[in-house]
């Protein structure tokens, strides 16, 4: 309990004595670069392999004269739709997280935050606001761009090893297609982003010691994220769509 009010207190302070917006601006978009372009490989990667594999797995279940073709792609896309928001957010919150983490640690154990709050900077709102509005817009990029690829992988690899005609992949993912889950999806990446950022600058923030307690922080922070991760999306699930 003395975590979670320690914590409540951290991300209000954030918002406290804000540095003027020209300095936040700046910091937002250098945290843009480092949470988000350079997260696009990753992200491409297992979003495309993701989808190609379910394509495949799916296929593979649904083998059954009776069963028409474009099911095979509904399947894969409501998979996806699933799927991808949670796993996209559990490798943000690796990499990410573990870049905010060991960034703030660093700048904890050799004293820069304390020489920051010398000459009266609110620390917390010049170091960790701008990462929480970088996240915030970061992930949600990030899982459109992963559903994208990964229902282009699955697109592609249909069609590649003759699972299904390319015509039937597009009318199954068009198939009583519900444009609600976009909004659910979008929420889900919303909150997922500030999960990872908030409690990442937490474990940050507070690191105390060297180099072997930075290393430990970015764990803590990594595994914290993934749990709250997991239970926010149970949660979202099940008031927005249950």
């Amino acid at each position: 309990m003395r975590d979670l009010g320690l914590f409540v207190l951290f991300v209000r302070d954030c918002f406290v004595r804000i540095e003027r917006f020209q300095i936040t601006f700046d910091n937002f978009l250098d945290e843009t670069i480092k949470l988000g372009v350079q997260s696009v490989v990753i992200v491409s990667i297992i979003s495309s392999f993701t989808g190609a594999v379910s394509a495949i797995q799916t296929a593979f279940n649904l083998e059954a004269p009776y069963i028409q073709d474009f099911v095979i792609a509904m399947v894969v896309r409501d998979t996806v739709f699933s799927l991808i928001p949670t796993l996209m957010a559990l490798v943000y919150a690796g990499k990410g997280g573990s870049h905010i983490s060991g960034e703030l640690g660093t700048m904890q154990v050799t004293e820069q935050i304390s020489a920051l709050e010398v000459m009266g900077i609110n620390t917390k709102s010049f170091l960790v606001l701008p990462k929480l509005i970088a996240s915030l817009l970061v992930l949600p990029m990030l899982i459109v761009i992963g559903v994208f690829l990964a229902i282009l992988g699955g697109y592609i690899t249909s069609v590649a090893v003759d699972i299904i005609s390319a015509a039937d992949f597009v009318k199954g993912i068009r198939t009583q297609f519900n444009p609600y889950i976009i909004t659910v999806i979008l929420v889900k990446s919303v909150v997922f982003g500030f999960i990872v950022a908030a409690i990442a600058s937490f474990e940050g923030y507070y690191t105390r010691g060297g180099a072997l307690e930075v290393g430990r922080s970015s764990t803590k922070s990594v595994i914290k994220s993934c749990i709250s991760i997991l239970l926010a999306d149970y949660a979202i699930t099940q008031i927005m769509v249950g």
